[in-house]
């Protein structure tokens, strides 16, 4: 598939910076490399904090539909927030000694360099794992019809070299540990921002309903007054096949004493673009907020959210839900979004 791809990408330049201005913090590796004409782009995973073994790690990652620039962006922004505060908050060192942080900002070099959705290759990594919806949407849950359409699955059988990537680290740095929480970030055709999590394959809820809604209320107490998030499960806006959260929460689940819970923010994208309906004419204009004032509040807007999530990374055994509690919380939080689906879409921390 011919496309327009970009000799440099500014995204990538400014995590470089990051790596170099911190690399006495940082613990930073090649997860991969997307190969162009001229250059070979690296797929960087960063780690920082504690190194026992028995450390919780919280995952961010970013950049996975190469169109989603903001996803990056908003990684790079509380990245480059935390480094720095590391230098000087004391506090801030106390948490990385008790937690890690894994980081994967650009999961899909090329398909940004490109400014498109999929991998070079014409591959939507969220559609590219070896799962299958019990009920999908025509197109939009995956098709296998052809690349050049959007939402493309790749070959039966074949998974993408950045979705092999991601998912090798998420297996052996978080899969290993006895709590892990990823954060995936990306934006999406919406009014509300969106935290999801699994399934997006099925409507049935994932067997920790309980945990999950143990850290909705967790935030909703904490933080009242703070930015509103609809939390909700994915298949409650759509189903789809291939997801890779679905996938490697699935796949974890047979390691039953160790917990790993999978989340993707979702920004709305509307909430820009309705402010300004010419960006539409621009070709990242659909889903990243290009007016220089609103592209600042956006980055600093999910701080706090990245923030709460590290806390409650560090200090899990304080909110998880114990085993003579989990029924009844898994009951109210079937209730919960049962009712929250009935309702008007409306946003809920």
């Amino acid at each position: 598939m011919a496309a327009t791809v970009r000799t440099t990408l500014p995204e990538l330049d400014e995590l470089e910076r990051l790596i170099y201005r911190h690399e006495a913090r940082l613990r930073v590796e090649m997860a991969g490399h997307v190969r162009l004409p001229h250059r070979r782009l690296p797929i960087y995973v960063l780690e920082m904090g504690s190194t026992a073994p028995d450390a919780p790690v919280l995952g961010v990652f970013g950049g996975v539909h190469g169109n989603e620039r903001i996803g990056t962006k908003v990684v790079l922004a509380w990245l480059h927030s935390l480094l720095e505060q590391l230098r000087w908050d004391e506090q801030a060192q106390n948490l990385l000694e008790r937690c890690r942080v894994v980081c994967m900002p650009l999961v899909n070099p090329g398909g940004m360099s490109a400014n498109r959705r999929s991998t070079l290759d014409g591959i939507d990594l969220m559609r590219n794992a070896p799962v299958d919806a019990d009920s999908a949407h025509w197109l939009l849950g995956g098709q296998r019809i052809s690349r050049h359409l959007s939402w493309y699955r790749g070959k039966r059988g074949e998974m993408a070299p950045e979705a092999q990537a991601l998912c090798r680290v998420v297996r052996e740095r978080m899969h290993t540990q006895p709590f892990s929480l990823a954060v995936d970030c990306h934006s999406g055709f919406g009014s509300w921002n969106r935290i999801w999590f699994p399934y997006a394959r099925t409507t049935r809820p994932i067997p920790h309903l309980a945990e999950i809604f143990a850290l909705r209320s967790l935030f909703r107490t904490t933080y009242p007054h703070h930015i509103s998030y609809r939390i909700e499960p994915q298949s409650a806006n759509y189903t789809t096949h291939g997801d890779l959260w679905d996938y490697l929460y699935d796949e974890h689940l047979q390691q039953r004493e160790r917990l790993f819970l999978p989340l993707t923010l979702e920004m709305g994208s509307w909430l820009w673009v309705r402010k300004n309906p010419l960006q539409l004419l621009q070709p990242a204009g659909m889903f990243n907020p290009l007016a220089p004032h609103r592209r600042r509040r956006i980055l600093r807007q999910h701080l706090l959210w990245f923030d709460f999530l590290l806390r409650a990374v560090a200090s899990f055994r304080s909110w998880l839900p114990h085993q003579d509690e989990r029924d009844e919380l898994a009951m109210i939080g079937r209730e919960y979004w049962s009712t929250l689906a009935s309702v008007s879409p409306s946003p809920s921390p």
